[in-house]
């Protein structure tokens, strides 16, 4: 029982074993079809710990062994007796994690084969989709740090807003394990000296000291019922915030880059079949005038000679967040279908590529003003439907009647988010010969479903 699952990455053999060794790894690798969120990483790969936890308030207490580490080929971690109060003896005493690193380079590049074996009574077959995930996970992140490092990013201090959510997160991990400081900027009190406590009304003047980048990626989630109350909370919550700490941007010494997170709704909620860039202008509606007015509160900062970037982010695509979490238990249960008539384009981007895009925008100095953070095929909502089916193995044939979302979202929220007709390309991006991880649908929806 158990598994052994190996890929060889086209990086060097240090670079594999030291992304490992960084916060933010366990983050990257944790498959997020999974019911499990990370408590606590290791300290040491060589006799930490790391903390899972599961559903109903139990853990999953991963101890390294000393006697198996061996950097940079080898770690171990084993099911510590500390979990047994939470999990069954049985599989307590047999769970044994072995991470295999081997140079296997050429002359021609730096390669290295990464193996895992799990001997654990657990059928392979139920184990394999996750090990598939985090090989691919892995070979993305090191690309990416590898792009970083030789436009000369190779180490930077990033301070980010909003890194508690589901793309702010992720951001942190990425960047930590690439070997970045991040600062996070939280509203509550510091709990270690990684945040620093930041008043969305007054920003202390010294918050962003020693910080070569802003990630502005706080605001009050779009999704929801557009009541007036919800209309105001979302408005108030980037227009004001974003001008305040861009002004603080422009006068801290040392910054170099104000980032900060915009939508495709700036474009409007119905556009057709019209092919939108970066150039198009504004749309109609009410998260169009929001989000003119959030990309002008970066004003401030760019007046004062710091590069800014505006992340018009299309429709996430991740297991654990955002439309997707909603619509897999409809479509597992065979109710999902096209909605309306499944002619209105979907402009979408898988997580991973998203905070790629981010990452890009903090360092390429060629990324200014907005930026649209799309995958370059959209789709229209009756082929997003049948790739979604398609990766479930599930029918899609009942088509889902407007009165639906209008019940959850109101008739604006309705007309905006779940019936908005917007076909954006990444001009920017693919000027500069950006590279998704996962540009075509189905391969992002099985990434992350975890039927890769």
């Amino acid at each position: 029982m158990g598994i052994e699952f190996e890929s060889v990455v086209e990086h060097p053999l240090d670079d594999v074993f030291a992304w490992h060794t960084r916060p933010g790894a366990m983050t990257r690798l944790v498959p997020p079809w999974q019911p499990m969120t990370v408590v606590a990483e290791t300290t040491s790969l060589a006799d930490g710990q790391a903390v899972l936890g599961l559903p109903g308030g139990l853990r999953w207490v991963a101890q390294h062994d000393p006697s198996g580490y061996d950097p940079p080929r080898r770690f171990i971690d084993v099911l510590s007796s500390d979990g047994l109060r939470s999990l069954p003896p049985r599989l307590v005493a047999r769970w044994r994690h072995t991470h295999d690193f081997e140079d296997v380079s050429d002359a021609s590049s730096a390669r290295t084969r990464v193996h895992d074996r799990v001997e654990a009574p657990v059928p392979g077959a139920a184990l394999r989709s996750t090990f598939v995930y985090r090989h691919r996970q892995l070979a993305d992140d090191l690309a990416a740090h590898r792009d970083a490092a030789g436009a000369g990013a190779a180490s930077l201090a990033v301070a980010v807003t909003g890194s508690s959510g589901l793309v702010g997160s992720a951001l942190v991990a990425l960047l930590s394990t690439g070997g970045h400081r991040v600062v996070r900027l939280v509203r509550r009190t510091p709990r270690n000296e990684g945040e620093r406590q930041w008043d969305p009304q007054l920003p202390a003047p010294g918050l962003l000291d020693g910080v070569d980048a802003v990630v502005h990626l706080a605001g009050e989630s779009i999704a929801g019922r557009f009541t007036d109350a919800h209309q105001t909370a979302i408005r108030d919550s980037r227009i004001e915030p974003t001008r305040r700490l861009s002004e603080l941007a422009g006068r801290t010494a040392g910054l170099r880059a104000f980032v900060s997170a915009s939508a495709i709704g700036y474009y409007g909620f119905d556009r057709g079949d019209v092919l939108l860039s970066e150039d198009t202008m504004r749309g109609d509606g009410f998260l169009a005038d929001v989000v003119a007015d959030w990309e002008a509160a970066t004003a401030p900062a760019a007046d004062a000679g710091l590069r800014v970037a505006l992340v018009r982010t299309g429709i996430v695509q991740a297991a654990n967040g955002g439309t997707l979490r909603l619509m897999r238990p409809l479509f597992l249960a065979g109710l999902g279908g096209r909605l309306g008539s499944g002619r209105q384009w979907l402009s979408w981007i898988g997580l991973d590529d998203l905070i790629d895009v981010y990452y890009r925008a903090i360092y390429d100095e060629r990324l200014t003003g907005p930026v649209n953070a799309v995958a370059p095929m959209p789709v229209r909502n009756v082929d997003y439907t049948k790739a979604l089916a398609h990766v479930l193995h599930r029918p899609a044939v009942l088509p889902v009647p407007s009165l639906g979302p209008r019940i959850l979202l109101g008739e604006r929220g309705a007309r905006e988010l779940a019936e908005a007709d917007q076909r954006v390309m990444p001009v920017k991006l693919q000027a500069l010969d950006h590279r998704f991880r996962q540009p075509l649908l189905e391969d992002a929806l099985r990434h992350q479903l975890g039927h890769g």
